[in-house]
């Protein structure tokens, strides 16, 4: 993906430095509605937002090429394990901030503070109504024989799924996730193709009965009009999985201020900003995500889906850790 600059250009930020009221960001989220953020961010503090966009592994290239003489002063990406990778290359530092860890709960933050989740995204079962009468009630259940042929699921690829198994890994222990990567492999209806959004068409045309998915893509078709999704989409049921014991699995969108950031001070007042009632409704809302700060309203869809108990034990740098892992428990069950 090209990279690009909103607000302000990427020769005004290398040739002519940042300003002494600036913060940079390098960002992986590709929503236009973050500009609202920015603005109000600035209007409350004076502080320029400065804006790269790209792909997570292009901005952590570009930050590894660029050394100590990168001017980025925020990583801000999705899923826990890029902000690992990203940290495991050295690129983060740590944040000591009282604002972040009493409103970002423990679970949703690197221990000694080196990124912070701001949403969290939810990854959980949902089912046919009319064809499925004992939907699976756990993410292991996914691998019982009684679901044979009836899952639709991405590809051993797809980040969120890797990020799904690094945490049975860290639950389970990696002979019981391979088992289970083995028994969802053998209960797929078919390959894996496509998006979430595909595994959730593949209820409403009967190709499957069950899809592992992110919730949003659940809510887009909830709220929008998504082509072979919305016209069915009231036969789809779901299940927040692990309610008895460890809670559903999410995945974050995060951020961390960088080991070479020119502007720290304004860097850690940019991530405390975010945390606040209005950012958080604002950055959770526009992808139909769950907020990380406890009591912030959610958003007119995700409100449908309600409340659930995370996973709040599985430390989110497992997603990372683990990843490596994970593709190879994928490659050995066959897992395309």
């Amino acid at each position: 993906m090209k990279l690009k600059t909103l607000l302000h250009s990427v020769a005004a930020i290398a040739v002519a430095g940042p300003a002494l009221a600036d913060v940079n960001i390098y960002s992986a989220r590709h929503y236009d509605s973050d500009t609202v953020l920015f603005d109000q961010f600035e209007e409350e503090t004076g502080i320029a937002v400065n804006r790269i966009e790209g792909d997570s592994d292009e901005l952590i290239a570009r930050m590894q090429a660029e050394g100590d003489n990168s001017p980025a002063d925020i990583f801000l990406t999705v899923d826990a394990g890029r902000l690992w990778r990203a940290d495991e290359a050295g690129l983060l530092s740590a944040v000591d901030s009282d604002v972040l860890k009493n409103r970002i709960p423990e679970f949703l933050r690197h221990p000694d503070g080196h990124w912070f989740g701001l949403s969290q995204r939810a990854r959980i079962i949902f089912y046919a109504k009319d064809r499925v009468d004992n939907p699976p009630q756990t993410y292991e259940a996914l691998a019982d024989d009684a679901y044979e042929g009836q899952i639709c699921i991405r590809s051993s690829s797809n980040v969120y799924n890797q990020s799904l198994l690094a945490s049975i890994i860290e639950a389970d222990g990696e002979e019981a996730a391979q088992d289970w990567a083995a028994g969802v492999r053998e209960n797929m209806a078919r390959d894996p193709q496509g998006g979430d959004t595909d595994q959730l068409r593949g209820i409403v045309s009967g190709e499957c009965d069950i899809a592992v998915t992110n919730t949003y893509y659940f809510l887009r078709g909830l709220v929008d009009d998504v082509d072979g999704l919305t016209s069915g989409i009231d036969n789809i049921g779901w299940v927040w999985p692990n309610q008895d014991d460890r809670g559903a699995h999410t995945n974050i969108a995060g951020a961390a201020v960088t080991a070479s950031a020119p502007n720290r001070d304004e860097a850690v007042q940019f991530l405390e900003f975010l945390t606040s009632d209005f950012a958080q409704e604002h950055f959770a809302n526009q992808n139909n995500e769950y907020p990380a700060v406890p009591g912030v309203a959610l958003g007119e869809g995700v409100a449908q889906l309600g409340y659930f108990i995370p996973d709040n034990t599985t430390p989110r740098s497992a997603y990372g850790s683990n990843a490596p892992k994970a593709q190879e428990i994928f490659n050995a069950v066959d897992w395309p």
